[in-house]
C-alpha cells in the first residue's frame, strides 16, 4: 500500500464586520478554482510549522497565528488520484490585515512562480471551494458551513 502524502491546509480567518476567510485563486488558472492555502509537510517539520510556512508561501501572509487543529482527512488527490492525508488548521489573521493583493509564490514546490490573487470573503461561503477544501469550516463555527457542504 503507498503511503499517503502528509499535508497541511489552513482556514486563516479574519475578523471584520463579519468573519472572513482567507482564499486564492491562480491568476491566469481559473480552471484551478479558489483555495485556501495548502500544501505538503517537508520531512521532519511539525505540522503547526508547515501551515504557517504553506500560508507564508502561497499568500506572503506572515502575521497569521495558529488557532487550532481542526480535522485530519484521508482523501486522495483529484487529479492524480494518489492516497493523501491533510490536516486542516484554523488561523487568525489580524484585522489590520489587506483586503485583497496578488503574490507571487516563493519556495521549492510546484507552485513556485505562479502567482495567486489573494483576498477575504464573508463567511459562510457561498459556493464551496475546489476540491471541496470548505468541508470543514462547520467544525469552527456551524454557521460556516457551505450551503453545498455533504455531512462529514
Amino acid at each position: 500500500m503507498t503511503r499517503p502524502r502528509i499535508r497541511v491546509a489552513a482556514y486563516v480567518i479574519r475578523q471584520s464586520a463579519v468573519p472572513e476567510l482567507l482564499v486564492f485563486d491562480h491568476v491566469g488558472m481559473p480552471q484551478a478554482g479558489t483555495q485556501i492555502p495548502a500544501g505538503g509537510v517537508r520531512p521532519g517539520e511539525q505540522l503547526e510549522q508547515a501551515v504557517l510556512r504553506e500560508v507564508a508561501e502561497e499568500t506572503g501572509l506572515l502575521t497569521a497565528s495558529v488557532v487550532r487543529h481542526i480535522a485530519a482527512e484521508d482523501k486522495p488527490h483529484p487529479d492524480t488520484h494518489q492516497p493523501r492525508r491533510t490536516t486542516y488548521f484554523h488561523l487568525h489573521a489580524p484585522a489590520t490585515t489587506a483586503d485583497a493583493w496578488h503574490h507571487t509564490v516563493h519556495g521549492d514546490g510546484d507552485d513556485t512562480g505562479l502567482t495567486f490573487a489573494c483576498r477575504f470573503l464573508p463567511l459562510p461561503l457561498t459556493r464551496p471551494l475546489a476540491d471541496a477544501q470548505d468541508a470543514w469550516l462547520g467544525h469552527i463555527d456551524p454557521r460556516w458551513t457551505t450551503a453545498t457542504d455533504t455531512p462529514q
